[in-house]
């Protein structure tokens, strides 16, 4: 299993430090956020080190899916939130916190004034297509 040394979540895997563990299984950890937004916050994350979802195998994406599930849906049950999201970010310009891929489950209330969500507005549609063929190129 790849590991970085200087990884605190590959540290938290090892056992090297003690985290608020909530699941475990042979891919995957879920462990409680030490710097919450609000209560409930956790983090999903393979226990091999991949710093982003760039370099991250689709099947340790899928186990990390499937650990979110699980543990998003416990989390709902347990505080009743009004709503819950996953976010993931990739590289600085994301605020990725860690370098280590990893999922946050978040759960919301109204009006908890958590800057994660945006207004909608619609996109000129010349742009989109235009970026879409970009991508497409790519895929």
């Amino acid at each position: 299993m790849k590991t970085d040394p200087d990884c605190i979540f590959c540290k938290i895997v090892a056992g090297a430090i003690p985290c608020f563990k909530l699941y475990e299984d042979g891919e995957t950890l879920a462990f409680m956020d030490i710097n919450p937004v609000h209560d409930g916050h956790c983090l999903i994350i393979p226990k091999a080190h991949y710093p982003t979802l760039f370099v991250l195998p689709a099947e340790a994406f899928a186990a990390a899916g499937r650990t979110a599930i699980k543990v998003a849906t416990a989390v709902n049950a347990a505080l009743a939130p009004d709503g819950l999201n996953l976010v993931q970010s990739n590289g600085p310009g994301a605020a990725q916190s860690v370098p280590h891929f990893h999922l946050h489950v978040l759960p919301r209330r109204m009006g908890d004034g958590l800057a994660v969500n945006w207004q909608l507005k619609p996109g000129e549609h010349a742009r989109i297509a235009e970026t879409a063929e970009r991508i497409r190129a790519r895929i």
